[in-house]
């Protein structure tokens, strides 16, 4: 079964979890993997904010891990709940460890405009004095609106 934008797919099984690293190893999309656990506080705390960052970032694949169900948190040095991992085309990108809010929106953000740039490449923006303006997709026009645009500018 594939991931549904927009929402955190809890991977239960080795094959699922297999299939979803492959889908963000083709499209290139940026994989965020919350391992967590049903006993862990932190973890239950940050679950409604990680949901909410899958609504307002659809391009990213965002995965759900307990670590009592799926043996696979050691073949990424998990060591702490909660933890996640920002894989890009199989490989570890970044990682956050707790549930820190700020950072984990951040390491998001920061990923996913890297990654919106690299792949879908760059759209330009007619103005209305004729100048162009160089900006990123049409997820980071949701994510961040018309007056982000100079953000964009910044990292080009």
């Amino acid at each position: 079964m594939a991931a549904e934008e927009g929402q955190v797919y809890g991977c239960h099984t080795l094959e699922s979890w297999n299939e979803q690293l492959q889908k963000g190893n083709d499209s290139k999309k940026l994989v965020v993997v919350d391992f967590t656990a049903s006993w862990c506080g932190p973890c239950r705390f940050i679950a409604p904010f990680l949901a909410e960052l899958a609504k307002r970032f659809p391009s990213v694949i965002f995965l759900k891990v307990d670590v009592d169900e799926l043996k696979v948190a050691t073949d990424w040095a998990v060591e702490a709940m909660p933890t996640f991992m920002f894989i890009k085309e199989g490989k570890i990108v970044d990682k956050v460890t707790g549930a820190k809010k700020e950072e984990l929106q951040q390491t998001v953000i920061k990923h996913m405009a890297a990654t919106t740039l690299q792949y879908q490449g760059r759209e330009d923006c007619g103005q209305s004095d004729g100048s162009k303006e160089r900006r990123a997709s049409a997820d980071c026009d949701k994510a961040y609106g018309c007056h982000q645009y100079y953000f964009f500018s910044l990292i080009l």
